[in-house]
């Protein structure tokens, strides 16, 4: 079955999105900060994902019931001139992960790089975002984060640590920049909801059923653990992304995260690597401009047409997306048009019509 969608203009959802936090009790700062990271998220990714502008009714229902703190405070726990630990005290940790990569800027720009932990936060959404941001600043970002004992170590059919996502982005001169952003499993639950939906059967590396078992069916797998990129490699990654952000940080890590509701214990870093440091900006893109040339001059497997880098099929919806309006799942929009008249925002979502085109 065949999951409808429609667009919708996007500056109307962006102004929707952040005078629904201001709703919420964020600030207007810390409004536009969530809303703009979920639309961007929304551009660049399958709706599967789970990773945009849905997230607001989820949001809407911790803030309500008293699990997470829209205003808590950014507390330095330690400060030196390329590194700081960061307390999210509970807070919204896409908010938290972005100002601690603003941080990291302002560190990265006055000694070449900065690195910011942030420890006692919640989710941070799309890593790309905040790697996207250091780019904006002329510097490489790198962000990661652990989250909740998703995937299974291998070998094992229980979770024991998190799809732990990780974002690199870095400049060129191509109009856009190159960006690798994915969780270390093969997939989430998103995407397994999203087959669900749409009656699809799913590839039988991402996840187990309960039992232990590879599957190809997304009820069945929404109940077990999911498997790592690359088997044992990315369970490795994933296990040092928990040593690189909470182990480290002094939050919490393994089994830890997402284990309270009412204080999700996640852990983040993010750095930026100024470019300026090693060479002038625009030496850099012309030299990632070469390199891009040697990657898609290759000759292409046969079922292929091109190769693409990191980041350019993202940026090819971003553009498709901005100028035809934002698709949005029937449900997500009319969820999100219901919580609009729950908090009263004023803005509409302009629709312009019925999603129709093949590829999302």
């Amino acid at each position: 079955m065949a999951i409808t969608m429609t667009t919708v203009e996007r500056a109307s959802l962006e102004r929707f999105m952040a005078e629904g936090f201001e709703a919420l009790g964020l600030t207007a700062e810390d409004a536009a900060i969530f809303a703009g990271a979920l639309v961007f998220s929304e551009l660049r990714f399958h709706p599967g994902h789970g990773q945009g502008v849905r997230r607001l009714r989820r949001y809407q229902e911790r803030i309500g019931q008293g699990l997470v703190n829209p205003r808590a405070p950014l507390d330095t726990v330690k400060d030196a001139p390329s590194l700081a630990l960061l307390d999210a005290n509970n807070g919204l940790g896409t908010v938290a992960a972005a100002k601690a990569m603003r941080l990291a800027i302002e560190k990265a720009k006055a000694n070449g790089i900065g690195t910011v932990i942030v420890r006692n936060s919640t989710h941070y959404g799309s890593s790309a975002v905040h790697a996207c941001q250091a780019e904006e600043a002329g510097c490489i970002g790198v962000a990661y984060t652990n989250a909740g004992p998703e995937m299974a170590p291998w070998g094992a059919r229980e979770g024991a640590v998190g799809t732990n996502p990780w974002g690199i982005a870095a400049p060129t001169g191509l109009g856009f920049p190159v960006v690798m952003d994915f969780a270390l499993t093969t997939a989430g639950k998103g995407m397994m909801l999203w087959r669900s939906r749409e009656g699809q059967r799913m590839p039988r590396d991402w996840a187990l059923t309960p039992d232990g078992h590879e599957t190809d069916d997304p009820d069945a797998a929404m109940k077990g653990a999911l498997l790592a990129i690359g088997e044992y490699k990315g369970y490795g990654l994933a296990f040092m992304t928990d040593v690189l952000t909470g182990v480290i940080g002094g939050g919490g890590f393994g089994l830890m995260p997402y284990s309270d509701q009412g204080r999700l214990d996640v852990s983040h870093s993010l750095t930026a690597i100024d470019i300026e440091w090693f060479m002038p900006l625009p030496a850099f893109r012309e030299r990632m401009d070469r390199f891009a040339d040697m990657v898609k001059s290759r000759a292409t497997r046969p079922g292929f047409t091109e190769v693409l880098l990191p980041g350019e099929q993202e940026a090819r919806r971003v553009e498709r997306k901005s100028g035809a309006g934002v698709p949005l799942d029937d449900e997500v929009l009319a969820d999100l048009k219901a919580l609009g008249r729950e908090l009263g925002v004023a803005s509409t979502l302009e629709e312009i019509g019925p999603y129709r085109e093949e590829r999302l």
